[in-house]
């Protein structure tokens, strides 16, 4: 069972002025755009109880590891890739050149009560 789902963009469209990508129509309530510089890890295996996470590389390189139980899978994606990461699969981020992408979350990790939908027990 492959632990990360590979998802492509709603459209795209590209002409002499540039390109546009489309990533959704609606369904989320949280979308972050994050720059990350080469080198970093970022996520150290953390997960969400609530929100599954759909990543969509602008530019850069990033390896992605995902562990469910026992399993333990690699993948590596770069500008243009677009993912999701299910709720509950621990996961963390090794950038292997500066990266910037999108980040987006149906339900949002910050909750009603404060805290925040963000595990690493």
């Amino acid at each position: 069972m492959e632990l990360i789902e590979i998802l492509t963009p709603d459209f795209v469209h590209s002409d002499e002025r540039g390109t546009l990508v489309q990533l959704v129509h609606g369904g989320y309530n949280q979308v972050n755009a994050v720059f990350t510089r080469k080198g970093t890890v970022r996520g150290n295996f953390h997960y969400h109880k609530k929100n599954d996470e759909v990543f969509y590389v602008i530019s850069g390189a990033v390896d992605v590891t995902v562990t469910l139980g026992e399993e333990k899978q690699r993948y590596s994606f770069s500008g243009g890739d677009m993912f999701r990461i299910n709720k509950n699969i621990r996961h963390s981020f090794r950038y292997k050149e500066d990266t910037y992408l999108v980040v987006m979350y149906p339900d949002g990790v910050e909750l009603d009560d404060g805290t925040k939908d963000i595990y690493n027990d």
